[in-house]
C-alpha cells in the first residue's frame, strides 16, 4: 500500500483546526454509586486507574479525554476502521463537526442492540459529553481528495476495513500524522479525521464541551444537544446500508 501511494502520486498536505468527539458520560456515576464517600470514590478511581496501561511519554501531558485512545497497549480484541486487531498503535477517532460525531456514536450504539437483540431499549436517553480538541499536522491525507478519492468504495465499505487498516500502516510508515475521510455513518457524509498520533494536538485540554443525549426506541434515535438546543433524528433506515443495523429486531 505505501508503494501504491507513492506511485499514484499522492502528496501530504498540511492540516489543522478542531475535531469532535463523543464519549460517555456515566464514568463518575458508575463509581459513585459503588461508594460511599467521595474519599471512597476516590480510591475506587485510582485503584481502577492502576488496572489501565500507561499513558505514552508523548501523551502524559494531556488530558485523559485526549490521550486515552492512545493508552492502551494490550491487544484489541476487534478491528475498527483504521485499527486491526491485536496489538497495535491507538487511533483518536473524531470529526469535524459535533452532528457527525453524534451520528457515529448513535450507530455504535444501536450495534450494540443488533447484535444483542433480546435486550430492551433502555428507559432513558444515555448522556454523553463532546469535546473538541485542536490539533495541526504538517503531513496528512485526505481520502476524500483525488486522487484517493478514486477508490472511495474502499474507504467507505460499513464492514470491511481490511482497505483502510493497509492504508493507515502505510501512512505511518509515511510519517503521516493524519488520515481525513468521509464518515460513512453520517447522513450527511461530512469529514472525519483520524488521528495517528497524539503528537498533533496544540492544546493539552479541550477546548469546547457540549453535553448530549441520546434516545433510542422502536422508531430509531434521536440526538438531543443541551446547549446550543439542537436534535438529529435516524430513522430505522438512517444507517441500513450497513447489514448489521438492516437486521435490528426494533420491536423488543
Amino acid at each position: 500500500m505505501y508503494h501504491e501511494l507513492r506511485k499514484r502520486g499522492t502528496s501530504a498536505r498540511g492540516l489543522k483546526g478542531i475535531c469532535w468527539r463523543l464519549v460517555e458520560a456515566q464514568h463518575y456515576v458508575s463509581t459513585a454509586k459503588l461508594t460511599d464517600s467521595a474519599n471512597d470514590q476516590l480510591l475506587l478511581e485510582r485503584l481502577i486507574e492502576a488496572t489501565k496501561s500507561s499513558v505514552p511519554p508523548e501523551c502524559e501531558h494531556l488530558n485523559y479525554l485526549l490521550s486515552t485512545p492512545f493508552r492502551y497497549g494490550s491487544p484489541y480484541p476487534h478491528g475498527s476502521r483504521f485499527c486491526k486487531a491485536g496489538l497495535t498503535e491507538g487511533v483518536f477517532y473524531a470529526a469535524e463537526s459535533a452532528d457527525t460525531a453524534a451520528a457515529e456514536i448513535t450507530f455504535h450504539r444501536l450495534l450494540f442492540f443488533a447484535e444483542s437483540p433480546a435486550t430492551p431499549w433502555p428507559g432513558n436517553p444515555g448522556e454523553y459529553t463532546a469535546f473538541a480538541a485542536e490539533f495541526a499536522a504538517a503531513r496528512t491525507i485526505d481520502l476524500t481528495r483525488p486522487p484517493l478519492n478514486a477508490d472511495r468504495a474502499l474507504w467507505t465499505h460499513p464492514t470491511d476495513y481490511v482497505a483502510c487498516q493497509a492504508l493507515a500502516a502505510a501512512a505511518r510508515s509515511a510519517a503521516i500524522d493524519v488520515v481525513r475521510y468521509q464518515s460513512v455513518r453520517d447522513p450527511s457524509h461530512r469529514a472525519s479525521v483520524a488521528l495517528l498520533t497524539c503528537r498533533v494536538f496544540t492544546k493539552p485540554n479541550v477546548v469546547s464541551r457540549q453535553t448530549w443525549r441520546i434516545h433510542l426506541d422502536t422508531a430509531g434515535a434521536r440526538a438531543f444537544c443541551e446547549a446550543p438546543k439542537h436534535t438529529l433524528a435516524f430513522g430505522r433506515d438512517t444507517f441500513a446500508t450497513d447489514p448489521r443495523i438492516a437486521g435490528m429486531t426494533w420491536i423488543r
